[in-house]
């Protein structure tokens, strides 16, 4: 390793995209790399909240940016990697952290055809063409960190899921392939799987009964915080995990919760 111990997290300098940044894990992730020194775009469908986040930042001394993009749609991609070189004039980190559909929602005998492709499309086609329009920014600098969002639904089985975790399931294997097609120009391709997680989200379905039985498997004894998973993001993006490339990081507690 190349670096010094001072410079394990340094992200002075460097540039994160972070899609979905307007909440939960995507705010967390947007004020942990700016807290170590990335500027930062924060990425949200509802411009309102990215605003806020970056606000947020920019108060505490960090460089960030607000920008609404809807990331099924290709032109607001394209929009978001030009605005953030307008802005920074490079790119460094790609969190791909927007996507959705699951909780129990997803029985095969209602879901239509086309709301199975918009999981997918929102999942898994978003990350990857983002992370083709961000790689040639990347691989300018000779360093890269795209950083996938996935699931435990992409390992565990559940009912009424089917199109939510096959989607994550394809997200860990799309990341591992893309770690070898992007690795000879410097840029690593992980993900963050983050177990059950106190976010909005969860707060919606989430009872004591439930959260009594997702303990029960957690040799951890508490479920997640967004600083945990937002942790692990900062680990795949600075030079501390320059030689990591292609994994699945759980980070889960040690064990499995699940929504039945």
């Amino acid at each position: 390793m190349s670096i010094t111990t001072k410079s394990y997290f340094d992200l002075t300098h460097k540039t994160a995209i972070v899609t979905g940044g307007g909440n939960g894990i995507g705010k967390g992730a947007c004020e942990i790399l700016a807290a170590f020194g990335a500027n930062v775009v924060v990425s949200d469908l509802k411009r309102e909240d990215a605003k806020t986040v970056a606000a947020g930042i920019t108060a505490n001394g960090g460089k960030a940016i607000a920008l609404a993009c809807n990331v099924t749609r290709d032109e607001d991609l394209e929009n978001l990697v030009s605005k953030s070189m307008e802005a920074f004039g490079r790119i460094d980190i790609l969190v791909n952290n927007a996507g959705g559909g699951g909780a129990g929602r997803e029985s095969p005998f209602k879901i239509s055809l086309d709301d199975f492709k918009w999981v997918f499309g929102l999942n898994v086609f978003s990350s990857w063409r983002l992370s083709q329009l961000c790689a040639p920014e990347m691989g300018k600098n000779g360093y890269g960190s795209i950083i996938n969002i996935t699931s435990m639904a992409s390992v565990n089985k559940s009912p009424n899921i089917s199109a939510y975790a096959s989607s994550k399931a394809a997200l860990n294997h799309m990341t591992a392939n893309l770690a070898h097609d992007y690795g000879p120009m410097g840029i690593r391709v992980n993900a963050v799987g983050p177990g059950a997680t106190k976010t909005q989200a969860l707060a919606k379905v989430l009872t004591p009964e439930i959260e009594a039985k997702m303990l029960s498997g957690t040799p951890i004894k508490r479920l997640g915080e967004v600083g945990d998973i937002a942790g692990a993001i900062l680990y795949f993006a600075a030079p501390v995990s320059e030689w990591v490339s292609g994994q699945v990081l759980f980070v889960n507690g040690g064990g499995v919760q699940t929504l039945d």
